[in-house]
């Protein structure tokens, strides 16, 4: 049976009460497996979402597309660019850009999910990837661009590497919707990306990150099996192993004599 996907409303009425779950997918194959998986939300892709099979695979899941907002442009231009996800089935959008682009994404009725705390995008201005709001004035900072967030018609924000406890403090303080990356129990919704839930990124795992399989190792296994697979054809076909009878089409011995008969009168 189908699950019904939560709307924008049902989340927030949700706000303190629930910890959803959150994966960042890459694949048809992810998305698949974390509607299966019973997961509440999913960071993808525009092109993941713009797929017509997107919603056959994930009919349940509340879906995020994002952009750096250096990749989409000005305010208008995410604002055309949010109206094509959200007629492709979005359900909400990830914007990190300006507090005036949310806010004029808000006044098109466009749900907007903002980014404090590390923001990998402006790491620089923060000292590069490390964690944030470890000082009280770090931490009262990070709360004062919640709370802007909030003013320019949010609906929610990822918080991502900040003490547990100032993002704790933080989410009991806004209506925003608080998406934890890095940063506690104390938000609204606990996110990973699947990659590192898998195992499959073969470089650096962040602290907050959690392995459940070995992708990494699945996959030299599987490599070593193509190779070795492929090694047995190239060898089958020199000695005449391959092809088989059984992987050929037979023809009636009459009709195959008729055949030979028609080639032998046409002169060469």
């Amino acid at each position: 049976m189908t699950r019904k996907r939560p709307t924008v409303a049902d989340v927030r009425a949700m706000k303190g009460k629930y910890q959803y779950t959150m994966l960042r997918v890459e694949s048809m194959e992810e998305a698949e497996a974390a509607e299966q998986a019973g997961i509440d939300m999913a960071s993808v892709s525009p092109e993941l979402i713009c797929n017509p099979q997107f919603r056959d695979a994930a009919p349940g899941l509340f879906a995020v597309p994002g952009l750096d907002y250096f990749d989409v442009g000005t305010a208008d231009e995410f604002v055309r660019w949010a109206f094509q996800m959200l007629k492709a089935s979005a359900d909400a959008i990830y914007c990190s850009a300006s507090l005036q682009t949310v806010q004029r994404l808000s006044e098109e009725a466009v749900p907007v999910i903002g980014h404090v705390g590390l923001i990998p995008s402006k790491r620089t201005w923060t000292g590069g990837f490390k964690a944030v709001g470890k000082t009280a004035d770090s931490a009262m900072q990070i709360f004062n661009a919640v709370k802007a967030y909030e003013s320019a018609g949010a609906f929610g924000a990822e918080i991502e590497v900040v003490p547990s406890e100032v993002a704790a403090e933080i989410s009991k303080r806004t209506t925003l919707f608080m998406v934890s990356m890095g940063a506690g129990t104390g938000c609204d919704a606990q996110y990973l990306f699947a990659e590192d839930v898998l195992g499959s990124n073969s470089g650096h795992y962040p602290r907050h990150a959690k392995r459940y399989r070995d992708f990494v190792a699945e996959n030299a296994r599987l490599q070593r099996e193509r190779v070795a697979a492929f090694a047995e054809f190239s060898r089958d076909v020199k000695t005449g192993a391959y092809p088989e009878p059984r992987h050929e089409v037979a023809i009636a011995k009459d009709e195959m004599q008729s055949f030979r008969k028609m080639l032998s009168s046409i002169r060469s």
